[in-house]
């Protein structure tokens, strides 16, 4: 299974990698593993602000989540150069919630979702509720890759 004949086939294209947010290296390699820092939905400036059981709708949260790991792929397709040569292990999910919301596994599916649409296999998942996140982002996704080489 071709990664990117994939994404065309979901009507999908990676992003630009995202532009980093601080002091910290958006990939790092360890070994045949690399480590994706954590990615917001932000792609091409759009992005929906606000928590998951308030002004944003778990519809919404699903589709951000599946935009996170859109960027974590641009960050990942920088640092190795081809999709085709990686498997996802590792994903870890953060969902800015209100209080009383407590579907963040439903959340995170949106990017689990992509993952097994374009590599045939789900990761080992978390799905983390946080009162609130950078720039008021409902939701954000880091993740460990193995490289096949």
């Amino acid at each position: 299974m071709d990664v990117y004949e994939k994404l065309k086939e979901l009507g999908l294209q990676l992003p630009p990698a995202p532009a980093k947010g601080g002091v910290y290296s958006p990939s790092k390699r360890a070994g045949n593993l690399i480590f994706i820092s954590g990615c917001g939905p932000a792609i091409g400036g759009n992005c929906l602000h606000g928590k998951l059981g308030g002004a944003v709708s778990l519809e919404e949260g699903q589709a951000c989540a599946r935009d996170c790991m859109l960027n974590v792929l641009a960050v990942l397709q920088a640092a190795v150069g081809d999709l085709n040569k990686v498997t996802p292990i590792k994903i870890l999910t953060f969902v800015a919630g209100t209080d009383s919301f407590d579907s963040q596994p439903q959340v995170a599916n949106g990017g689990s979702e992509l993952l097994l649409a374009l590599f045939g296999d789900v990761p080992a998942r978390s799905a983390i509720g946080v009162n609130a996140l950078p720039g008021d982002i409902p939701v954000e996704t880091e993740a460990i890759f193995e490289v096949k080489e």
